[in-house]
C-alpha cells in the first residue's frame, strides 16, 4: 500500500500539518462539514463525539440500536471511560423505527444511528424514515451522531451525495479501512468547535501519535481511488444476490441487498461449512470467509459478503457455484 503513495507526501508532527491536514480538509469537504479530524481508531472517535454532545447538553443518556458497535464491540467504554448511560432502542433483528424512538421519555444527550446497519446485513432505513428520526432528535434537543463506518456504501442506495446524507447529522464518523481498504484510521467531521474539542480529547486518549502520516496518506489515496467504485460494488452485489436467490438452503438478507454488503444464511452444519471453506482455499486458492456466525437455528450459519475489488473479479454465476460447493454435505 505505502509503495503506491505519491513521493511528495508531507509528514505530519503529532497530527499537525502535512497529509493529515490534507486528508481532514478533503473529508470535511466530502461530507459538507465545517471541519474534520483524523483518528487512528473509530472506537475512540465515536466515544469522544458522544462525550462532547452529552457534556454540552448536561445529559448522560445516549440511545442506539441494540446491535450498535458502541454496545457490542467496545467493552462498555462509553460507560466506564465517559460516565455515559446507554439506552438500546428497538428490535435487534430489524431497523430502528421512529415508533421505537417515540417510546423514549427521558431526555437524551445524543441519538446514534448507523448507516448501513452491519449486524443486520447492511440494511438502510428509507430516506423519509431517516429524515423523520433526525427531526425527532432535534425536536428534543438531542444531538444526532452518525456511525458511518460504511457510509461510503450509502450514496448509490439513496441516490444522494455524501454531503446530503451527512447533513442530517451533527457529527459523522467514517472509517478509512472498511470498504476503502486503507491501512487503518477514521475521520470525525462536524462543527469547528466540536472538532476542536475532539482534538483535545484525542490527546487525552493517547490518540495523537508522533507520526500519523502513513495512515492518513493511505486513507487519502484509498478515498480517491475507491470511492468512485461504490456504485459498481453495489451493482455487483445486486447481481450476486439475483444469482443466489433460488439456491436451495441459501437465503439472502436483506433481499434484495440495500448496499454492497449483505448476509447469506446457509443451511449447513458449522463444521462442514468451515471444512468446505478450508478445502476451497487450499485446493482452489479462493479465500471465502474466515468466520461464520450462528443463525437462529443450529442448522443455519451466517456469513457476511461485502463486494469490493476482489469480488468484482468473480461473475455472479461463479459466486453461485462457489456457495453451492460450500454448503455441500
Amino acid at each position: 500500500m505505502l509503495s503506491e503513495l505519491p513521493a511528495d507526501i508531507t509528514p505530519d508532527r503529532y497530527g499537525d500539518g502535512g497529509v493529515v491536514e490534507e486528508l481532514e480538509a478533503h473529508i470535511a469537504d466530502l461530507l459538507g462539514m465545517p471541519a474534520a479530524a483524523f483518528f487512528v481508531s473509530g472506537t475512540m472517535a465515536q466515544q469522544i463525539a458522544l462525550r462532547i454532545h452529552s457534556d454540552r447538553r448536561s445529559r448522560r443518556t445516549i440511545a442506539f440500536h441494540p446491535t450498535s458497535h458502541v454496545e457490542m464491540h467496545e467493552g462498555g467504554a462509553f460507560e466506564r471511560l465517559h460516565d455515559l448511560v446507554g439506552r438500546p432502542v428497538g428490535d435487534p433483528y430489524g431497523l430502528l423505527t421512529l415508533k421505537s424512538l417515540e417510546e423514549i421519555a427521558e431526555p437524551l444527550g445524543a441519538l446514534l444511528l448507523e448507516l448501513p446497519q452491519r449486524e443486520i446485513g447492511g440494511q438502510l432505513p428509507a430516506w423519509e424514515d431517516l429524515v423523520a428520526q433526525a427531526a425527532w432528535a432535534r425536536d428534543r434537543e438531542a444531538a444526532i451522531h452518525l456511525d458511518g463506518a460504511r457510509l461510503w456504501q450509502c450514496p448509490p442506495a439513496y441516490e444522494r451525495p455524501l454531503d446530503e446524507i451527512a447533513g442530517l447529522f451533527d457529527t459523522v464518523y467514517v472509517s478509512f479501512y472498511k470498504d476503502l481498504g486503507a491501512l487503518a484510521g477514521s475521520g470525525l467531521a462536524g462543527p469547528e468547535d466540536v472538532i476542536a474539542e475532539a482534538r483535545e480529547w484525542r490527546l487525552r486518549h493517547g490518540g495523537t501519535l508522533f507520526a500519523m502520516w502513513p495512515y492518513a496518506a493511505s486513507a487519502l489515496a484509498c478515498v480517491r481511488s475507491r470511492l468512485p467504485r461504490m456504485k459498481s460494488y453495489r451493482d455487483h452485489a445486486l447481481a450476486i444476490a439475483d444469482a443466489l436467490r433460488d439456491v436451495e438452503r441459501v437465503r439472502v438478507v436483506p433481499d434484495p441487498p440495500h448496499t454492497s454488503m449483505f448476509h447469506l444464511h446457509l443451511k449447513v452444519p458449522e463444521g462442514e461449512l468451515k471444512a468446505n471453506m478450508l478445502r476451497v482455499a487450499h485446493e482452489e486458492g479462493i479465500w471465502t470467509w474466515k468466520t461464520t456466525f450462528p443463525g437462529t437455528h443450529p442448522d443455519w450459519q451466517i456469513v457476511e459478503l461485502t463486494v469490493g475489488d476482489s469480488t468484482l473479479d468473480f461473475e455472479p454465476g461463479e459466486v453461485r457455484d462457489l456457495v453451492t460447493r460450500l454448503i455441500a454435505v
